[in-house]
Formats: structure tokens, sequence, C-alpha cells
């Protein structure tokens, strides 16, 4: 058995392990409560030495670091720079926000967008057509054209969602805000293939819901949230109304409310062909935005918060898509959430008071700060730090901010067990290859389409829960190929705007010895320390683990590439990421063959060595 042979199975393990998972391919459970023997970090100093802190905050609080952060880092000293971070309204991001302003969805209204890029149903009344198969047969050969061309647009909306968000992760200065911004994205999640309007209502959601509050107060950041077109459509609350046994809010002491709204809204609720009460915003609310599973509510709470969020609803995108309240929607009979009463003949206090309620919530706190410190720190968070920022996030009553301090400046953040010991989702792991190279923003889907070929498309997680943030549910012999063959494809210049001698100190290496240029490019890209195996594969020039089993069907062939859908440009891969994950797919039409993945190509010289190092476990550890 020659070297590469016995590297094969070793290499999938240390890609697993590097995910900390074991070397098998199955999905683990959820972590549960921290054991007994949890290190005690109680007094503890910093673990890691001052190299490693400098390139632990580049990993954690960034998508990677650029061409100089390192130095740059250093130079201003760890602390200073994790508060200027903590702060990103003190820091200069006009560049990257002029380049987010050349995307049409960050300058358009919802209205705006839905009148330029109808949805097909829109296109066919348009063109006398009902929208089944008998009347498309139907149209002529004008029309038939017209159709196509108009229902290209609703993918360029999608297309253009995804790119932006791939293009400020790479290009922003402020890149905790960012980082912060793409977990609350997760943590609210929403999904573009919702149907409807969803794709027009994205960008407003992110842009003004999201962004502007990532570092802000957490009630502040829920009500824009529960407030925003595109939650409330994706969780049906737009639709939820008062049923037919409870008192309506326009009757006794509020016929002068119910008449100030009749005016507007009537033509508009007569029009909607309503359900009755939904509880799906409500649950999720509790169960997924702010207690937790097993936060303490019961069955009773979820149907007193979706009756206290009736009349929560949206205008058609037509009209700007905007939030209204609907008083004659609104179930306005007494209520109690979480022991908390509701007094009766009330309107949109009622799902005020309930965001106030949830938001003060002694689970709340210990949810978010659970979830934040698994981000950052670890995937079993330690619970001692998890208590101290949800004390933090109490004391401060959810200042984000102030949380993510507490964690980032923590012992737990700083120990040298949390060092590269998380992995990197696909959106991670494009974007940090992205900044690792300098690469020059992407105003196209392809590296999107990068992102979603790794697992992880972009707006693209049907499922409320959000896309998995540990490493065991992004781990298996697929995805394992499908990070190494990114990094190849990345050094083969198949990304836009990334050059694979892009990093610095590239220029001095390009005509080096063998030995020196490998060592070189496990400085600036994998942070000076890689295992004997990672170094003999970038020495030998070949990743022996794309000749395996798992690369080649059962005719010797390179498995074939992910998915596209071209309807809106996500791209879905064909692999199993746990239960959850898996049903998130559901309903995603697999269509086109993507060339993303084909045949690895032949590399040489300095990109070889970089593009099997961007598909090394180290580079997948952050």
């Amino acid at each position: 058995m020659n070297r590469l042979t016995r590297l094969v199975p070793v290499m999938g393990i240390a890609m697993v392990a590097a995910c900390g998972g074991a070397a098998s391919t199955k999905i683990a459970p959820a972590p549960g409560p921290v054991s007994m023997s949890e290190p005690d970090f109680s007094g503890a100093l910093r673990e890691q030495t001052a190299d490693q802190q400098v390139r632990h905050v580049l990993s954690r609080l960034t998508f990677g670091a650029r061409p100089g952060d390192v130095e740059k880092v250093r130079a201003m000293g760890v602390d200073r720079w994790i508060d200027l971070q903590l702060h990103p309204d003190r820091i200069d991001n006009s560049a990257a926000e002029r380049y987010a302003a050349t995307f049409e969805t960050n300058r358009a209204s919802a209205a705006e967008l839905a009148q330029k890029y109808p949805r097909p149903q829109q296109i066919l009344a348009r063109l006398g057509a009902r929208g089944d198969r008998g009347d498309r047969a139907k149209l002529s050969a004008e029309d038939s054209v017209k159709l196509r061309e108009m229902a290209g647009g609703l993918r360029r909306v999608g297309a253009d969602l995804q790119a932006s968000r791939v293009a400020r992760a790479s290009l922003s200065e402020r890149q905790l805000d960012e980082v912060m911004t793409d977990f609350w994205l997760n943590h609210f999640n929403v999904y573009i293939q919702k149907g409807g309007p969803e794709p027009y209502l994205i960008a407003d959601f992110e842009n003004n819901a999201i962004r502007p509050n990532a570092l802000g107060h957490f009630r502040t950041l829920l009500e824009a949230v529960a407030k925003s077109p595109a939650m409330l459509f994706y969780l049906d609350n737009w639709q939820s109304q008062a049923d037919s046994t409870r008192p309506h809010l326009g009757g006794g002491n509020n016929q002068q409310r119910a008449r100030r709204y009749a005016a507007q809204q009537q033509a508009q609720v007569a029009n909607r062909r309503r359900g009755g009460l939904n509880e799906n915003y409500g649950r999720e609310l509790l169960e997924l935005h702010t207690l937790g599973v097993d936060g303490g509510y019961t069955q009773t709470d979820v149907i007193n918060v979706a009756r206290a969020l009736t009349g929560w609803t949206i205008k058609q995108p037509q009209q700007g898509g905007d939030f209204q309240f609907v008083a004659q929607l609104h179930d306005a009979g007494n209520k109690v959430v979480l022991d908390h009463k509701l007094a009766a003949n009330r309107g949109i206090e009622d799902g005020e008071d309930v965001l106030d309620i949830v938001a003060r919530h002694p689970a709340t706190a210990h949810y978010i700060a659970f979830k934040l410190a698994r981000h950052f720190v670890s995937d079993v968070p330690p619970a001692g730090l998890v208590d101290r920022a949800a004390a933090t996030f109490t004391r401060t009553n959810g200042d984000i901010r102030e949380v993510v301090r507490t964690i980032v400046t923590s012992p737990e953040f700083f120990s040298s067990i949390a060092y590269q010991s998380k992995v990197k989702s696909p959106f991670e792991v494009v974007t940090s290859a992205l900044r690792a190279l300098g690469a020059q923003p992407d105003n196209t889907p392809r590296t999107a389409q990068f992102v979603a070929a790794l697992g992880q498309p972009i707006y693209g997680h049907q499922a409320p829960n959000g896309w998995p943030d540990t490493g065991d549910q992004w781990m298996n012999t697929g995805a394992i190929l499908n990070r190494i063959n990114f990094g190849i494809a990345v050094a083969a210049n198949r990304v836009p705007g990334v050059s694979a001698t892009g990093f610095s100190g590239a220029d001095a290496l390009r005509n080096a010895p063998l030995d020196q240029q490998v060592e070189g490019v496990v400085q600036a890209l994998l942070g000076g320390h890689v295992s004997t195996d990672t170094r003999a594969i970038l020495t030998s020039g070949e990743n022996p683990f794309l000749n395996s089993a798992a690369a080649l069907d059962s005719n010797g062939m390179m498995k074939p590439p992910p998915v596209d859908d071209p309807d809106l440009g996500l791209m879905v891969p064909p692999m199993a990421r746990g239960a959850r994950a898996q049903q998130a797919q559901k309903g995603v039409k697999p269509a086109l063959r993507a060339a993303t993945f084909t045949q690895a190509p032949l590399l040489k010289g300095l990109s070889q060595i970089v593009g099997l190092a961007l598909g090394s476990p180290e580079f997948q550890r952050r």
C-alpha cells in the first residue's frame, strides 16, 4: 500500500474531525446539557498565544482575514479591535455600501420590484391567460417569448438578493456587524421560495429589519421582524384573523376606532380569502425566536399569542407591501400569555405587549445567550459562559452588543479548546476564501451559486429553524468532496474576481522552491500550523480523497455535480445533513445540471498548493 492510498481514509477522518465530529458520517444528536466534566474557566486567563488571539478573532468575528488584516489587528491590539467592531458606526464602510447600492434589490421597493418583475401568474393574466396548461398552450409564439423573458425577471430578483449577501460579507469593513446580520437572518429565517410576494419582500427584511438592529436591543429587533412583511407572509400571519366565536375590534366602546380603520381597509378585507386563526407565527415566535422549545410555554400560550397578533398583516406588494394593523381582523377578547393578562377591547397593543413579555422572559435571555455562545465559542458552549451572557442580556434589557461583548472577551472564547474548534458553514467557506485571496466583488449569481452547491442556498432553507450551526450537521463524505473541489475551482480561476495568488506574500513565492511555497501558503491561509497529512498533500500536489470511492460513481466516473433550480438561481446538492436539514430541501425541484463541480482541473505550482489548502481540514475550521 503506497502513501497516497493510506491517506484516503485519513483525509476523511481529518476533515470530519475538523468539524468536531467523529470519523463516521452519521449525524450526531443535537447538543444537550453540558457535562459535569466541562472545564472550569472561572478566573482563567487567556490560554491562546498572542498570535492565536489575533487569528481567532479574525476567524470568529469576521468572515475571514483579508490580506493585511492580521497585521492591522496585531498593531491595534485584539481588545481595541474587538471594541471597534462592536461599534460599527465608527468604521468607514462607504466603499462596501456603494457597491451594495449597485444591486437593484437594495435600491428598489417591494412595489417597484413587483411591478417590474411580475410573477408568472400575473404575466399570464396580462397576456390574457389564466395560467393552466391549456391556456399556456393557447398563447401565441410572440406571447410565449414575452412570458419567458418576463419570467426571467423573478429569477434575477433572487439572484440579486443572493449575490448582494456574498458581496457584503466579502467587502464590509464592519465585519462583526456583518456576522451578526448573518446570524440574525438565520435565527429569523425566511424562505425565498415560499411563493407569492416573498422574493420582493426579502430585501426590505434584510435592510430594514435585520441590519439596523443586528447589534442593537433585542426587543427592537424582535418588533422589526414581527412587523416585517417578509416574516408575516412566510409564517402566514398576514392571513390570520379572529375566528367567528371571538369578539372583533368593531363594536361596543370601539366604534370610533373601527370607523377610523374601515374606510381604507374594508375593500382589502372583503377581497381576501382568510381561514381564521393561524398559529404558525405565534408558535415560531415562542419556539424559535424567543423562549426556545423548552422555554416553558404551553399550547394555550401559542393560541393566545396568535390571537394577540391577529390583524398584523400586510398590504399587497403593488401597494408597497408594507405592514399594517387591520382592526376588523383582530381578536379583541381577553387573553393570558405566559401568566400575563391582556385586557379585552384593545388592538395592536396586544401584539406589542406580547413582544414585551417574551423579550424580557428569562428563558429568552438564556436561549439567545446559548445560541450566540454556540456560534462564537463552541458547538456545546460552556454552561457558565451561557449563564453570564444571559445575565448580561437581562441586566441590559437585551442589549445585543453587550451580550456579544460578554462572550467574545471571555476566557472561554480565548481558551485553547475553542481555537479552530468550529467548522465553517458553506457560506463561511466561500466568503472566507474570497477574503483570504483579496477577491474583487462579484455582481453575478455565480459566487452565490457556489454557496448553494456546498449545501446552503442563500434564503433557501424551507423550515423556519434556519441552517444548522454545529459541525456535525454539515459533514459527510459528499460535503468533504464538495469542499475539496471548491478549493480547486477557486485556484483554477472558476470563481469570478478571484486569483489564486491574491494573498499576502504570493508574489515572492511564485518562483520559490516547493517547500517554501508550501510553507508560505500554510502561513498565509492556514494560520501557520497544519497536520502532517495536510502538509504531505500540499507537497505532493494531489489529494487522494478525489480518487477515493467517495468521489467516484459505480462506473469510476466523477459523481455528478449539484442540481440547479432555474426558477431562482438556487443550487441544492443531493446530500444528507440530518432530518431537519433534509426536510428543508423538500419541494426544491431539480432541473438543470450545473457545471460548478465538474472533473477537477489539473493545476500546477503555487495555484495547485493554494487549491489544496482551501480544501484542507484546517481551512474548514474557524
